[in-house]
């Protein structure tokens, strides 16, 4: 007989039934596309062995006029500037107590002390540096104490403890000092929603009398963006600091609340975003009313052009402000080509520069559009904007325009609505993929990923666990944030490198359910020849497994694998090298069915793989099973 050769669909499709998509893909892990065929991401490895505290939600990379590439790194604990694989804490400080202010409690055998300081605000888990304090007397000595520390349990409005590195003794009797010293960073933030209930959970007033609410404490999320070499940034719901680069690390140096610096004017107290403008105004979304302290969520304001300190409007500059019509709150924004894009939960605006007296003037786009999450919007290199709606994905390249998807229904079926504000999107503008990062319904954590293949229109799906994300033309490859707290490369080699360890990466792609031959007919397939490409693997000798299922009706699941009819797998390994590709042998093996599936997997180092058009051996088998 002669070979028969598969030529399959791009892309996954879950829209349809496995047997409807006839000779598609059906189910991947850790593969793309490229040029229409199926091939092995590349690998990943860690920037340092350095590390940071806390999950990274946000990432941002930008360059001083001295080609110095920043990367900001926003956690739920601290805020970190990135530089040459040191992660360098700038998290600002929300209040520094007068000298005095705070004594110290110390218990004979124990490394628990005791911190005593009036309305001290902090919580559990937030952290406090100490100076200008004396020794307790013994083994607490000015040095164990004058460093920063982690606050171990609030005890009270005016007392909490901080645990030791040394166990007091019967000699620490002392309080301090008279000179002590507390700089409080500003508090920490939840790693992932927490859903909470009944008295208290909600606003003060909201519901009636007696009756228990259900509300939800919002993870910490950053925003960041660079004026100049400088980086503003700031927590959502928090205020707006300033990172000033010109002083050289690693001298110790945290961000600044612009609220507090000389000569700033009026500045927004809190803010929901921020974003600076490619002319250079700097924005923020859902923020303070000026004389109010309250954020108004539809709010936005901005500065004046080129002075991020002067946000009172008047005829001399150019800072104003506007509030959106629909919706109940400004979800996210994003500066586009010309224009800014600003999304509240039920429509999308855009913001266009006019200049004075107006400025800045909005106009809907689409009153009938959503977005997920805070991070759900991404621009490709293409100049199109994409984002991830409640039900569905979005485009805008001038028009709103939903985008056709082959694994919605997958997608969203599987998704932890209780964690959307975890949704992350990025790009690999290399490959022109866009990349959301969510949880799967059994997950608390980010666990899955589904990526757009812009270029060749097509998905794919599998498993990773990212927190956050940035490719940015600064670099040479697209960075992202892993539960190991640390950055790492990506499409740097074939293999998984985030521990400082090469693993293996196993990847793989199966077939939707496939006609052999006439559907009447059981088909007997006895040899393949893969069709497998190797270019770009490390290992001496790269391999695949692929494994051919038989089935005897749609809907009837696989053969008995004791039997013939079962499944056959084999093992293609590159045979040769050529100076344009590796080439590989045949695999016997033996099924039977009237459909089949193909599964191509790999799990060994230093492999890369792209699939062809694989070519079948096949013969009639009968008309019974």
């Amino acid at each position: 007989m002669p070979l028969k050769k598969l030529q399959f669909t791009p892309g996954i499709n879950r829209e349809v039934t496995s047997t409807t998509n006839n000779l598609g893909w059906y189910d991947s892990d850790k593969v793309r596309f490229r040029s229409g065929y199926p091939e092995k991401i590349g690998g990943w490895q860690r920037i340092s062995s350095n590390s940071f505290l806390g999950v990274c939600r946000s990432l941002f990379p930008w360059v001083t006029l001295n080609s110095v590439i920043y990367i900001g790194t926003g956690t739920n604990i601290k805020f970190y500037v990135a530089s040459g694989g040191v992660y360098y804490d700038i998290t600002p400080v929300r209040h520094t107590t007068a000298a005095g202010d705070v004594t110290f409690s110390a218990t004979n055998g124990s490394s628990v002390l005791t911190v005593n300081d009036t309305n001290h605000g902090t919580t559990q888990g937030s952290y406090v540096t100490f100076s200008g304090a004396t020794g307790l007397g013994g083994n607490v000595t000015a040095a164990v104490l004058n460093v920063e520390y982690a606050v171990l349990e609030v005890l009270s409005v005016n007392s909490y403890t901080i645990q030791l590195s040394v166990t007091a003794n019967s000699s620490d009797t002392g309080t301090g000092g008279a000179s002590t010293v507390g700089a409080y960073q500003i508090n920490i933030g939840t790693e992932s929603a927490v859903a909470q209930s009944g008295w208290g959970a909600g606003p003060w007033g909201l519901g009636g009398w007696g009756v228990g609410l259900t509300s939800t404490v919002e993870l910490r999320l950053w925003s960041q963006s660079n004026f100049g070499e400088d980086l503003l940034f700031g927590p959502r719901g928090g205020g707006i600091y300033w990172w000033d680069a010109s002083v050289t690390l690693p001298l110790e140096q945290r961000g600044v609340l612009v609220a507090d610096v000389v000569g700033a004017e009026s500045v927004p107290t809190v803010q929901n975003r921020i974003l600076v403008s490619d002319n250079r105004f700097v924005f923020c979304f859902g923020a303070n009313v000026q004389g109010d302290i309250a954020i108004d969520p539809m709010f936005i304001r901005w500065s004046d052009q080129e002075d991020f300190l002067n946000w009172t409007p008047a005829a001399t500059n150019q800072a104003g402000s506007l509030r959106l019509g629909r919706g109940s709150e400004i979800v996210t924004a994003l500066q586009s080509r010309q224009e800014l894009l600003v999304w509240t939960d039920i429509a999308l605006y855009t913001l266009q520069y006019q200049g004075a007296p107006i400025v800045w003037s909005s106009q809907l786009l689409d009153s009938n559009t959503s977005i997920i999450g805070y991070n759900a919007a991404v621009a490709g290199a293409n100049g199109a904007v994409y984002w991830m709606g409640r039900d569905e994905f979005y485009s805008y390249n001038g028009t709103v325009e939903p985008l056709p998807c082959s694994v919605e229904r997958y997608v969203f079926d599987d998704l932890n609505q209780d964690q959307t504000e975890q949704i992350f999107s990025g790009t690999i503008n290399a490959f022109y993929e866009v990349w959301w990062f969510y949880c799967s319904l059994s997950s608390s954590t980010v666990d899955r990923y589904v990526v757009y293949n812009y270029a060749e229109k097509v998905w794919y799906y599998g498993s990773l666990a990212r927190t956050a994300w940035a490719d940015s033309g600064l670099r040479r490859n697209a960075i992202a944030a892993t539960y190991s707290n640390n950055l790492v490369d990506h499409e740097v080699g074939n293999d998984d490198a985030e521990g400082g360890v090469i693993t293996p990466i196993s990847a793989y792609i199966t077939s939707s359910d496939f006609t052999a031959g006439d559907d009447d007919r059981f088909n007997l397939v006895n040899r393949v020849l893969p069709d497998v490409t190797f270019t770009g693997s490390t290992a001496a000798a790269p391999s695949v497994d692929m494994t051919l299922y038989g089935m005897k009706d749609s809907g009837s699941g696989r053969n008995d694998p004791l039997s013939e009819s079962g499944k056959s797998s084999g093992t293609t390994t590159r045979s040769a090298t050529a100076p344009v590709e590796a080439f590989t042998r045949q695999i016997n093996l033996r099924v039977r069915g009237r459909q089949m599936s193909l599964k191509l997997e790999s799990s060994t180092a230093g492999t890369r793989w792209q699939l062809g058009s694989p070519r079948f051996d096949m013969r009639p088998s009968g008309r019974r099973g």
